[in-house]
């Protein structure tokens, strides 16, 4: 299943094409499911959880011999370890800090995959979102961060996010890509025709 619609991907598409038919910048559009799978998380919840809970049972009620208690912190283990793999409880289990960090670096590797470090004047734009991080970040290269002021891609992003949360992340690229447009229009017009990297949207699953 993707995360938009072939229909809502032609959207984003034809959005790109508009907007960069008016300015040499050139915008690439990345959209995750996911930053991490964070297999790692759950299983150590688990272990912390394995080894306090019966232990402290224990102390308080003697109710376990050594072998028992073994046996029970091994059981505890492999029930929350499956438990704490269900989606809906492991997104609450990893700290925010966490999922953003993972959702910034994918961001910063897909710039770099992309090639918008490599474009003509350094005109290149990621507009990256991380939908189960609620993460929403834009990326410029050289030739536009100086002549666009970073406060304006927050005021995007922030607006982005908040779609994104509502659940309307195609509108939130349409809406982003126009808003970006009018800015990179202004700062950055056409000189002459040219696509440098794929319209597309990026989707990884």
């Amino acid at each position: 299943m993707t995360l938009l619609t072939t229909t809502e991907q032609d959207q984003v598409a034809a959005a790109i094409n508009a907007v960069e038919r008016e300015t040499d910048a050139e915008l690439v559009t990345v959209l995750a499911r996911q930053a991490d799978n964070y297999a790692y998380i759950p299983l150590v919840w688990a272990g912390i959880l394995a080894l306090l809970v019966p232990g402290l049972i224990n102390y308080f009620t003697e109710w376990f011999g050594a072998h028992t208690l073994l046996l029970v912190q091994w059981g505890v283990f492999l029930v929350l370890g499956a438990l704490f793999r269900i989606p809906q409880i492991n997104t609450m289990l990893i700290p925010r800090q966490v999922r953003y960090w993972r959702a910034a670096n994918l961001a910063r590797r897909h710039f770099l995959e992309q090639n918008l470090h490599h474009t003509k004047d350094g005109t290149g734009v990621l507009i990256f979102v991380s939908e189960a991080e609620r993460y929403v970040e834009i990326l410029v290269d050289q030739g536009v961060s100086s002549r666009v002021d970073n406060k304006v891609w927050e005021e995007i992003v922030e607006n982005f996010t908040n779609q994104v949360r509502q659940g309307n992340t195609c509108q939130g690229f349409l809406d982003c890509i126009e808003a970006c447009g009018t800015h990179l229009k202004e700062q950055i017009p056409a000189t002459h025709e040219r696509n440098q990297l794929p319209n597309h949207l990026v989707v990884l699953s």
